[in-house]
């Protein structure tokens, strides 16, 4: 292969056989990819916002104490695990460029409701409707994504839609800061209530783009860009790639097939677990170190943060390209474990400490710190490779893989809504020591897990292979017993011919 065509691979995943593929997959990114990046975008900026706006000043307007902000992202992550499954179940039943928009919309207004709370309680409220709401769109992208795209395509695409959360995470902290320096008092409004505002006003366009422009999976297509031969060679390129299960209707057959397997068992357990490494980064325990030690001003406990999540895009794009490249999926989850056993060594060792607080602003320690915040950017390298794998893993059965992308992320929350609780009180912040023996324990597991996945894969595919060569020896030993009965049977009439 030379070197045109290895840079051809590298950026599509697999080359496209022919012009017309080529042309289909170019629509189909910038079509599905577009809207579903947008949405997750809002997604995860309408989610992180809570975090930002606690360091900005709705603690102390608020008269937050203790664990509320733990609580506030608990109970949004109850009502996630509770909206998880039956939204993806919904994606069968309601067309998905209607259900997606209007999830958006719900969770949307609930952004808007919060600029205007009084006290904690009402956000608790507003935040487990709202995780109803947006646990739509991840396990539902990553479903659509598979339904559209072939195994060796996913991993480039699920990178790219990952990466816009955490561009929506980025961004969030930047714009708190800009809206604090610029809007805050402006109309008798505080800064971060006006982030919420600008937050709902950023979202709701982006739901009437998906109402327009969203293509529903190929069985039902009826998107105004695709003509009548790329609704059908988009069906038949999945098709002929895999053999897929026969959809039927949902019934016990389904959850025997599905809990009699090992895909739901290990791929859940493996993002329940390295799910949780993430947590230093979505709890913002970076923001928390800073206003506690002290010393900086909000608008800077708002933007250094964003170092660790620029980290997570790089990681999370260059993974998942590297990843469909090569089609060494574990690659990513060992580079992630191993960054963040080193991450949680250092901050374990120097962060919070004498040592850091001593030093101050500009010294080695704060430096080695603000490193290892930053290195544990790559903790969400592994989100869109993982469900890439599964996607993958669970490619000849379409329910199951509904089932199995749904409860990966359902039982990482069901670990998530107490896990902060436990490791990463605001009361323990800035020194956060069992949240940090927590991140290096969960990475040695994740190196476990990983290799258990990879260990069935292996063993499924030579099961399959071995399968597959028996049936060929049987059609080829039948083809040959056939051929000789026909020659015995010809040498035979002849004879009697004679």
């Amino acid at each position: 292969m030379g070197f045109a065509r290895h840079a051809r691979a590298f950026l599509w995943g697999e080359v496209p056989p022919s012009h017309q593929e080529a042309k289909l997959l170019v629509k189909l990114d910038w079509f599905i990819l577009s809207y579903c990046c947008l949405m997750y975008f809002t997604n995860y900026l309408d989610r992180s916002n809570v975090n930002n706006a606690y360091v900005s000043g709705m603690k102390e307007e608020l008269s937050m104490g203790g664990t509320d902000i733990n609580n506030i992202n608990s109970i949004f992550t109850a009502g996630y695990i509770v909206g998880m499954i039956p939204n993806n179940m919904m994606l069968q039943v309601v067309p998905p460029r209607i259900w997606f928009p209007a999830m958006q919309i719900v969770w949307g207004v609930l952004t808007f409701c919060t600029s205007a709370v009084d006290n904690v309680q009402q956000i608790y409220a507003i935040r487990f409707f709202q995780g109803i709401a947006e646990s739509s769109t991840f396990v539902g992208t990553h479903y659509i994504l598979g339904s559209w795209y072939k195994p060796r395509e996913l991993g480039k695409r699920s990178g790219i839609f990952t990466s816009s959360g955490l561009v929506g995470t980025l961004f969030s902290g930047v714009l708190q800061a800009g809206v604090y320096k610029h809007l805050n008092g402006h109309a008798g409004r505080t800064g971060w209530r006006w982030l919420f505002i600008i937050d709902g006003i950023i979202t709701l366009p982006v739901a009437l783009y998906g109402f327009w422009i969203f293509p529903d999976v190929p069985a039902m297509t009826k998107a105004f860009y695709l003509s009548d031969e790329e609704r059908l060679l988009a069906t038949r390129r999945i098709k002929d790639d895999i053999q897929v299960v026969r959809s039927t209707p949902f019934s016990m057959g389904l959850a025997k097939r599905v809990l009699g397997r090992w895909r739901w068992w290990w791929c859940s357990l493996l993002f329940a677990i390295s799910g949780e490494i993430e947590s230093l980064g979505s709890n913002n325990i970076m923001g928390q170190y800073l206003k506690a030690i002290g010393g900086y001003t909000i608008e800077q406990i708002d933007f250094y943060p964003s170092g660790a999540t620029a980290v997570a895009i790089a990681s999370t794009l260059i993974c998942a390209t590297w990843t469909d490249y090569t089609r060494k999926r574990w690659t990513v989850l060992v580079y992630m474990a191993v960054a963040c056993i080193i991450s949680g060594g250092v901050l374990l060792g120097l962060g919070g400490t004498e040592r850091d607080k001593e030093g101050g602003r500009g010294s080695p320690v704060r430096g080695a710190v603000f490193f290892a915040y930053y290195l544990a950017g790559a903790s969400f390298a592994g989100q869109a490779t993982t469900f890439a794998w599964a996607n993958e893993i669970c490619a000849d059965d379409d329910q199951e893989r509904a089932v199995v992308l749904a409860s990966m992320n359902m039982w990482n929350n069901v670990v998530n809504a107490w896990w902060p609780l436990l490791f990463y009180r605001a009361s323990d912040a800035p020194r956060f020591m069992k949240g940090m023996i927590a991140l290096i324990c969960v990475s040695v597991a994740t190196l476990g897990i990983t290799w258990v996945v990879w260990f069935m894969e292996r063993r499924e595919w030579r099961k399959q292979r071995d399968e597959n060569d028996d049936i060929s020896v049987r059609s080829t030993t039948r083809a040959e017993s056939d051929k000789l009965d026909n020659d015995q049977g010809k040498g035979e009439r002849e004879k009697m011919r004679n």
